[in-house]
């Protein structure tokens, strides 16, 4: 694990929760840092490592591994959900916030921190071909059937992928990006992509919410142990189904034991799915996950 890049995460996210707590920034100050890493740092990121890919039968099982999850979640929530009695809410943001994991915003920083650069390439596919595309398919209609607003049609699903920044980065880096572009290129794109970690951090920080749902402690528990100790636990054997190299294997556990996406928060809330319990286990998740995904790099780094 690259110990600086691991400290400055601690320090960014302290730092922000820090800020949160003053007048420094505006209130939106979180949503205009998302956004700049969404359109900016974001694509610079695809753009980098997209294009040093080299296609194997193994990469489909990292694009594959976020679906199979998503199954896994179905039934591992739809059982807690009967022998707890979750409510329809709590269920359809236990749903949301273990079946998508925070892969990119967080994703891509920490297994850069925890694996190192190389790895970050394996982590663009499984967000890009896995996360992102559950969250605009899967997802919607997650929020449409439990929140009451209808089951969303093609056209809107395929609208939201066309307006997603990453996606054209994806297009472009498969096909016309070259491996090794002009030097200044590359330069200004590996800057973009190393300014996502502080901003992402400071953000999450500004962001963060640990108000505990007394009510909901029972999902939380259970959406927590799922998403950061289950859902991981899973990928290992799936991993070595497909026969991934253990760089490969490595990100492809480590972006399974993410936490919950704040973007599938913020879309649950918008439904009204159980918003309490949404902040709780994106906020609990993030702090959580600062010791599981170095506990489970380290499990890696003797067993993979």
């Amino acid at each position: 694990m690259a110990f600086d890049a691991f400290a400055l995460i601690l320090a960014m996210l302290a730092l922000g929760m820090a800020m949160a707590r003053t007048t420094l920034l505006p209130d939106n100050a979180a949503d205009t840092l998302n956004r700049v890493v969404l359109y900016v740092c974001l694509p610079a990121a695809v753009l980098l490592y997209v294009p040093r890919l080299h296609m194997q039968w193994s990469l489909l099982g990292v694009a594959a591994t976020p679906w199979i999850l998503m199954l896994a979640t179905w039934l591992l929530v739809g059982l807690a959900a009967r022998i707890w009695k979750f409510g329809r809410g709590e269920y359809a943001a236990l749903l949301l916030l273990v079946g998508l994991g925070n892969s990119s915003f967080v994703g891509y920083p920490m297994v850069r921190a925890l694996l190192g650069e190389h790895a970050v390439q394996y982590a663009v596919v499984y967000d890009q071909f896995g996360t992102f595309m559950l969250l605009s398919s899967v997802g919607l209609y997650i929020c449409a059937r439990y929140g009451g607003n209808g089951t969303p049609g093609a056209r809107r699903m395929l609208g939201r992928v066309l307006r997603f920044p990453p996606f054209w980065a994806l297009l472009f880096g498969l096909t016309l990006m070259p491996e090794r572009p002009p030097e200044w290129i590359a330069a200004g794109l590996q800057r973009l992509a190393d300014a996502m970690l502080p901003l992402v951090m400071l953000a999450v920080g500004l962001a963060i919410r640990l108000r505990l749902p007394r009510g909901e402690l029972g999902p939380l528990a259970a959406g927590l142990g799922l998403k950061l100790v289950v859902m991981p636990a899973i990928a290992l054997p799936l991993s070595l189904l497909f026969g991934m190299p253990k760089e490969m294997l490595s990100a492809n556990v480590l972006e399974s034991a993410m936490p919950g996406m704040v973007s599938a928060a913020g879309l649950a809330m918008a439904h009204g799915l159980a918003p309490r319990l949404c902040a709780g286990l994106v906020g609990y998740g993030i702090v959580l996950s600062l010791a599981t995904l170095p506990a489970w790099a380290w499990l890696l780094a003797h067993v993979a």
